[in-house]
């Protein structure tokens, strides 16, 4: 069952459906890091120990694409050493969205995180977090285990 709906998803980000581009238009006027009530993919959620319980938190993370490229160099350098175009891109765009997140909320312990959207200009991910101190998740063996918490 959760692989069915998980493919579910994925066929209708493939075929590009009126559902998510509706929900895209939306996601593109909020905030870069916005804080949801519940996961876009429950099932993939759950896979990475999501539960619907107080001090468990989702996000959702846009992260912009491009900007891979250095700015050529004004100096007096000959070409083969400017470094321009060999830059590669070492950290992946899930990466990225997973460390903004952590920033933004120093206090939580990351679950896991997943992808939901791509367009042209963006990528989303949802990232799961877990607040160790919160007394629901300290009582819970699965999640006490997962983020370090002490039970209470």
């Amino acid at each position: 069952m959760l692989i069915s709906r998980d493919r579910l998803w994925v066929k209708l980000w493939r075929s590009n459906s009126h559902d998510i581009r509706d929900r895209v238009i939306i996601w593109r006027k909020q905030n870069a890091v916005t804080r949801i009530e519940r996961p876009t993919r429950i099932d993939r959620a759950r896979s990475l120990g999501y539960k619907a319980k107080q001090g468990i938190v989702v996000v959702r993370m846009r992260v912009g694409t491009g900007g891979m490229r250095r700015q050529r160099p004004r100096g007096g350098r000959r070409p083969k050493h400017l470094g321009v175009t060999r830059i590669k891109a070492d950290v992946s765009m899930k990466q990225v969205a997973v460390r903004r997140v952590l920033e933004r909320y120093p206090n939580m312990s990351l679950l896991g995180s997943y992808f939901v959207y791509k367009d042209g200009a963006y990528y989303w991910f949802e990232v799961i977090l877990a607040d160790p101190s919160h007394p629901r998740v300290a009582k819970d063996p699965e999640l006490r285990d997962r983020v370090g918490a002490r039970a209470a």
